[in-house]
This record gives C-alpha cells, sequence and structure tokens, in this order.
C-alpha cells in the first residue's frame, strides 16, 4: 500500500473520531498536600477541545489524498 493511501486513511479516520467526540477528555492526578507521613492526591480532569471543523477538514484532506493517489496509479 502506498504511503499516501495510507495518510489518507488515517486523516479519515481521525477525522471521523474528531467529528464525533468533539474532544479529548483525560485525568491527571496531582499531589495536593504533602506533609510528613500524609499524602493527599487529588483527581483533576482536563479536556483538550477538538473543531468539528477541523474533523471536516481531515476527511476532506484524506479524500481528496486518497482520490489522486488512486488517479496517479
Amino acid at each position: 500500500m502506498k504511503p499516501s493511501v495510507m495518510l489518507a486513511i488515517l486523516l479519515i479516520a481521525g477525522g471521523v473520531i474528531a467529528v464525533a467526540y468533539q474532544g479529548i477528555t483525560y485525568t491527571t492526578r496531582e499531589k495536593v498536600v504533602d506533609v510528613g507521613s500524609i499524602h493527599v492526591m487529588a483527581d483533576k480532569t482536563k479536556s483538550f477541545p477538538l473543531s468539528p471543523v477541523l474533523g471536516v477538514l481531515a476527511i476532506v484532506g484524506g479524500a481528496v489524498l486518497l482520490f489522486a493517489g488512486k488517479r496517479t496509479a
């Protein structure tokens, strides 16, 4: 398989995921108190928003790469 076709498939899949989920949420564990033998940890939820426009652009870019790769073959 050509590298451009593989990149096109990855772009399309990533675009679909970006449109479906519209962001990535993850949890980090941070130390709040550390006094002697007392350790208090807190879970903090953070998010990385992804614009649906970014997902659509990735899908369109992947489609263009896919059809351009098939056209030259």
